[in-house]
């Protein structure tokens, strides 16, 4: 909801934030006039709700965590890096204070200023640009700082990361591939892994933003890699994200994921059998020190790991999402006529965000994961409630998505639990 421009800050405007006036007017009906808030989470940390101020390279942290040590926090929240150098709190705030003010020059002058103090190019990379961008995300989710200001500070901060010093390759310690999934371009967090690898001695071969996956195999096939470490922030791209594991595996390749899409504590690495998991940058790198990681198992099909995908539910309600997004915003303007008073820009808006419930539904149907779902509902409306918008216009669309799939049942299961979700609120 992601980090986004990558990895921490996205462009999450919302998902349901724009009901405009005349859904607040028409109440219950108001329907889901919330802006794309969710899924377009520009960068490095949207999907921040409440998140631990310290963290802020995790979010795409393609690394092999520790599977059994789970951590808890809240949606988008980035967990607590490792071992942050508590010197660094001093040029977050002047850092931040340079982003805010949209400074690109100042910024670099606290970076340059940081390194001249002594702390270590990977503190300044992780515990302060990425601290930093992890508070641009809580601050647009805080309804405290505009989409534009949020896509400015990102630039910024990738562009600062630049100035920081390059290490020549480490003789002997390998290389890796670090790259988003195919449709996810929230690359920040990539980026901080793969300069956290680079720091460390690695020989990095970063691709950035949406590699198809075709082409990322043909880079593998190219340069025969270690191992690739694979980036996605939102769980909409949980199937594209599964279909590059298990393509790198079919060429021999263990496959390193992180990233929000991935579970607060990996449990959609696990599902879609990735090799390795980590929740923030230090944390792949040290596992990447610690040795190789197994070989990946033979090639397989999705099913094999995923054998719910066998009921077909999956296929043909992703088969038919666009029908289902026209035929929901029909059935809107035909129950509640306060629609008839949209701009047009506010029904291109309400469209982009039935079309956002309906990812995030058919993602929790790929997984089987109720949370999927619930979790971006319940985070699309506490930005709307930040907003001034009730959370209960969310609730239309998904009774009306009900009535057009009644006949999938772990998509009413998954629609029902939507609704749960959203009755303390309403």
């Amino acid at each position: 909801m992601t980090t986004d421009t990558n990895g921490t800050t996205t462009r999450a405007d919302g998902t349901m934030t724009r009901a405009d006036d005349a859904a607040a007017r028409a109440g219950d009906d108001a329907t889901t006039r919330a802006d794309n808030a969710t899924t377009r989470t520009d960068d490095t940390t949207t999907r921040t709700n409440g998140a631990t101020a310290r963290a802020a390279d995790d979010a795409t942290a393609p690394a092999n965590g520790p599977y059994d040590e789970p951590v808890r926090h809240h949606v988008g929240a980035r967990p607590v890096a490792p071992y942050p150098d508590d010197r660094a709190d001093e040029y977050v705030d002047r850092h931040w204070a340079a982003v805010l003010a949209g400074d690109e020059h100042a910024a670099v002058g606290v970076v340059g200023d940081a390194l001249d103090a002594g702390l270590e190019p990977e503190a300044v990379l992780l515990d302060v640009i990425g601290v930093v961008q992890h508070k641009v995300g809580l601050e647009w989710a805080a309804n405290r700082m505009s989409v534009a200001g949020e896509h400015a500070a990102t630039a910024i901060n990738d562009r600062v990361i630049a100035t920081l010093p390059a290490r020549r390759p480490t003789a002997g310690r390998g290389r890796v591939t670090v790259a988003c999934v195919d449709q996810e371009w929230h690359a920040l967090p990539a980026r901080l892994v793969a300069e956290t690898l680079r720091l460390r001695g690695w020989e990095v071969d970063y691709l950035g933003a949406q590699v198809p996956t075709a082409h990322l195999i043909g880079h593998l096939h190219r340069t025969a890699p270690d191992v690739v470490c694979l980036s996605s922030s939102l769980p909409t791209r949980l199937p594209l994200a599964h279909t590059a594991i298990t393509a790198c595996q079919a060429t021999g390749t263990p496959v390193m994921v992180g990233g929000l899409a991935f579970g607060a504590d990996g449990r959609y690495a696990r599902l879609l059998g990735a090799d390795a998991w980590a929740p923030e940058a230090r944390t792949a790198a040290d596992r990447l020190a610690a040795g190789p990681l197994p070989p990946p198992r033979p090639p397989h099909q999705a099913v094999d790991d995923l054998p719910h995908l066998a009921d077909q539910e999956y296929t043909m309600v992703a088969k038919s999402s666009p029908q289902l997004v026209r035929d929901t915003f029909q059935r809107l303007e035909r129950r509640f006529p306060a629609m008839s008073g949209y701009s047009d820009e506010q029904r291109e808006r309400t469209a982009e965000d039935l079309a956002h419930i309906v990812d995030f539904l058919t993602a929790a149907l790929y997984a089987d994961a109720d949370e999927i779902f619930t979790d971006f509902l319940t985070w699309t409306a506490d930005v709307l409630t930040v907003r001034g918008v009730p959370a209960r216009s969310l609730l239309p669309a998904l009774d009306l998505l009900q009535e057009q799939l009644r006949d999938f049942p772990r998509t009413r299961r998954l629609l029902d639990a939507g609704r749960a979700a959203l009755d303390p609120r309403h």
